[in-house]
Protein backbone atom coordinates (compact mmCIF):
# COMPACT_ATOMS: atom_id res chain seq x y z
CA UNK A 1 0.00 0.00 0.00
CA UNK A 2 2.80 2.63 1.10
CA UNK A 3 4.35 1.99 -2.26
CA UNK A 4 1.23 2.50 -4.13
CA UNK A 5 1.68 6.12 -2.22
CA UNK A 6 4.76 6.97 -2.76
CA UNK A 7 4.18 6.26 -6.54
CA UNK A 8 1.22 7.80 -6.77
CA UNK A 9 2.59 11.18 -4.71
CA UNK A 10 5.59 11.13 -7.25
CA UNK A 11 3.97 10.92 -10.62
CA UNK A 12 1.29 13.88 -9.53
CA UNK A 13 4.19 15.93 -8.84
CA UNK A 14 5.70 15.11 -12.05
CA UNK A 15 2.81 15.76 -14.00
CA UNK A 16 2.26 19.48 -11.71
CA UNK A 17 0.04 18.13 -9.56
CA UNK A 18 -0.31 19.86 -5.98
CA UNK A 19 1.49 18.76 -3.15
CA UNK A 20 -0.68 17.03 -0.17
CA UNK A 21 0.07 19.03 2.76
CA UNK A 22 -0.86 17.18 6.07
CA UNK A 23 -3.57 18.10 8.31
CA UNK A 24 -1.95 20.52 11.16
CA UNK A 25 -0.20 18.13 13.57
CA UNK A 26 0.80 15.49 11.46
CA UNK A 27 4.19 14.80 10.37
CA UNK A 28 4.43 14.23 6.62
CA UNK A 29 5.71 11.20 5.82
CA UNK A 30 9.69 11.04 4.04
CA UNK A 31 8.45 10.58 0.57
CA UNK A 32 5.65 13.94 0.76
CA UNK A 33 8.97 15.81 2.33
CA UNK A 34 11.29 14.81 -1.25
CA UNK A 35 8.26 15.80 -2.95
CA UNK A 36 7.95 18.95 -1.31
CA UNK A 37 12.28 19.65 -1.79
CA UNK A 38 11.54 19.64 -5.21
CA UNK A 39 9.59 22.68 -5.11
CA UNK A 40 12.11 23.59 -3.08
CA UNK A 41 14.84 22.58 -5.52
CA UNK A 42 12.87 24.24 -8.21
CA UNK A 43 12.41 28.04 -6.70
CA UNK A 44 16.63 27.55 -5.57
CA UNK A 45 17.53 26.74 -8.86
CA UNK A 46 15.69 29.76 -10.55
CA UNK A 47 17.94 32.48 -12.32
CA UNK A 48 16.53 34.80 -9.53
CA UNK A 49 18.28 32.66 -6.77
CA UNK A 50 21.32 31.26 -8.93
CA UNK A 51 22.51 34.51 -10.01
CA UNK A 52 23.04 35.41 -6.23
CA UNK A 53 24.63 32.03 -5.55
CA UNK A 54 27.22 31.05 -8.11
CA UNK A 55 29.91 28.77 -8.30
CA UNK A 56 32.09 31.32 -8.93
CA UNK A 57 32.99 34.58 -7.35
CA UNK A 58 31.13 37.16 -10.02
CA UNK A 59 27.50 37.25 -10.00
CA UNK A 60 24.93 35.96 -12.56
CA UNK A 61 22.30 38.18 -14.45
CA UNK A 62 19.72 37.61 -16.37
CA UNK A 63 17.50 34.34 -16.80
CA UNK A 64 20.43 32.98 -19.17
CA UNK A 65 22.83 33.37 -16.15
CA UNK A 66 25.60 35.18 -17.58
CA UNK A 67 28.87 36.69 -15.75
CA UNK A 68 27.84 39.97 -14.44
CA UNK A 69 29.14 42.95 -16.51
CA UNK A 70 31.35 45.17 -15.28
CA UNK A 71 33.88 42.68 -13.19
CA UNK A 72 31.60 42.51 -10.53
CA UNK A 73 32.90 40.47 -7.85
CA UNK A 74 32.01 39.15 -4.74
CA UNK A 75 34.12 40.31 -2.45
CA UNK A 76 36.00 39.64 1.40
CA UNK A 77 32.36 40.11 2.68
CA UNK A 78 29.78 39.22 -0.21
CA UNK A 79 29.26 42.85 -0.77
CA UNK A 80 31.68 43.24 -3.93
CA UNK A 81 34.94 44.64 -3.91
CA UNK A 82 36.21 48.01 -2.34
CA UNK A 83 34.95 50.91 -5.04
CA UNK A 84 32.50 48.34 -6.55
CA UNK A 85 30.51 47.24 -4.41
CA UNK A 86 27.14 45.67 -5.15
CA UNK A 87 25.10 49.35 -3.30
CA UNK A 88 27.95 51.11 -5.69
CA UNK A 89 24.80 50.35 -8.37
CA UNK A 90 22.05 48.85 -6.91
CA UNK A 91 20.26 50.91 -4.57
CA UNK A 92 17.31 50.57 -1.81
CA UNK A 93 14.47 49.84 -4.38
CA UNK A 94 13.51 48.49 -7.84
CA UNK A 95 13.49 51.84 -10.12
CA UNK A 96 9.92 52.60 -11.36
CA UNK A 97 8.96 50.78 -14.67
CA UNK A 98 9.48 53.90 -16.85
CA UNK A 99 13.27 53.89 -16.29
CA UNK A 100 13.37 51.06 -18.98
CA UNK A 101 14.97 47.80 -18.99
CA UNK A 102 18.55 46.83 -17.70
CA UNK A 103 18.84 49.26 -14.89
CA UNK A 104 20.05 47.91 -11.75
CA UNK A 105 17.37 46.45 -9.47
CA UNK A 106 17.35 47.63 -5.70
CA UNK A 107 16.73 46.26 -2.43
CA UNK A 108 16.16 48.02 0.97
CA UNK A 109 18.61 45.42 3.14
CA UNK A 110 21.40 45.81 0.24
CA UNK A 111 22.28 44.26 -2.21
CA UNK A 112 25.21 41.05 -1.61
CA UNK A 113 26.07 37.58 -2.18
CA UNK A 114 26.73 35.02 0.19
CA UNK A 115 30.18 35.40 2.01
CA UNK A 116 33.22 33.59 0.55
CA UNK A 117 33.48 30.93 3.28
CA UNK A 118 30.07 29.89 3.24
CA UNK A 119 28.71 30.39 -0.68
CA UNK A 120 26.30 28.25 -0.64
CA UNK A 121 25.89 27.46 -4.92
CA UNK A 122 22.39 26.65 -6.07
CA UNK A 123 23.95 26.35 -9.66
CA UNK A 124 24.49 23.37 -11.59
CA UNK A 125 23.88 21.62 -7.83
CA UNK A 126 22.50 17.62 -8.20
CA UNK A 127 19.42 17.77 -6.00
CA UNK A 128 20.46 15.71 -3.22
CA UNK A 129 23.72 17.73 -3.11
CA UNK A 130 21.68 21.23 -3.13
CA UNK A 131 19.59 19.50 0.07
CA UNK A 132 22.54 18.52 1.88
CA UNK A 133 24.25 21.53 1.41
CA UNK A 134 21.46 23.76 2.58
CA UNK A 135 20.81 21.47 5.38
CA UNK A 136 24.72 21.92 6.49
CA UNK A 137 25.88 24.66 8.91
CA UNK A 138 29.53 24.53 8.21
CA UNK A 139 28.43 25.37 4.54
CA UNK A 140 25.28 27.67 4.90
CA UNK A 141 26.15 30.30 7.54
CA UNK A 142 25.92 28.51 10.00
CA UNK A 143 21.91 28.22 10.18
CA UNK A 144 19.80 25.29 11.51
CA UNK A 145 16.21 24.89 10.14
CA UNK A 146 14.75 27.73 12.22
CA UNK A 147 17.81 30.30 11.09
CA UNK A 148 16.83 29.07 7.35
CA UNK A 149 13.26 29.79 7.46
CA UNK A 150 13.37 33.30 9.43
CA UNK A 151 16.03 33.54 6.27
CA UNK A 152 13.23 32.95 3.84
CA UNK A 153 11.30 36.12 5.17
CA UNK A 154 14.60 38.83 4.57
CA UNK A 155 13.91 41.11 1.42
CA UNK A 156 16.79 40.07 -0.55
CA UNK A 157 15.11 36.73 -0.76
CA UNK A 158 11.66 37.57 -0.83
CA UNK A 159 13.14 40.07 -4.08
CA UNK A 160 13.14 37.22 -5.95
CA UNK A 161 8.85 37.40 -6.39
CA UNK A 162 8.91 41.11 -7.03
CA UNK A 163 12.19 41.42 -9.10
CA UNK A 164 11.33 44.92 -11.03
CA UNK A 165 10.36 45.75 -14.60
CA UNK A 166 11.84 43.52 -17.33
CA UNK A 167 13.06 40.59 -15.03
CA UNK A 168 11.33 37.17 -14.79
CA UNK A 169 10.11 36.50 -10.81
CA UNK A 170 10.00 33.16 -9.46
CA UNK A 171 7.33 31.39 -11.16
CA UNK A 172 6.42 29.39 -8.24
CA UNK A 173 4.44 31.47 -5.92
CA UNK A 174 5.94 32.76 -2.63
CA UNK A 175 3.19 31.10 -0.43
CA UNK A 176 3.44 28.06 -2.45
CA UNK A 177 7.27 27.93 -2.01
CA UNK A 178 6.72 28.74 1.93
CA UNK A 179 3.93 25.35 2.30
CA UNK A 180 6.66 23.45 0.67
CA UNK A 181 9.44 24.74 2.64
CA UNK A 182 7.36 23.77 5.44
CA UNK A 183 6.32 20.44 4.68
CA UNK A 184 10.00 19.84 3.59
CA UNK A 185 11.30 20.59 7.35
CA UNK A 186 8.47 18.95 8.76
CA UNK A 187 9.47 15.63 7.06
CA UNK A 188 12.80 16.13 8.56
CA UNK A 189 14.51 17.39 5.25
CA UNK A 190 14.56 14.15 3.23
CA UNK A 191 17.14 14.43 0.03
CA UNK A 192 15.90 12.62 -3.25
CA UNK A 193 18.34 10.22 -3.87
Amino acid sequence: MMRIFVTLVLVLAGCGGKQTVPSAGEKPDEATGVVAFGTVRAVLQHPRCQNCHPAGDAPLQGNEGRVHAMNVQRGPTGHGMVGAECTTCHGPANPPSNYGLHVPPGNIKGWHMPKPEEKLVFVGVAPRALCEQIKDPARNGGMDMAALRTHLEDPLVKWGWNPGYGREPVSTPYPEFIAAWETWAAAGAPCPN
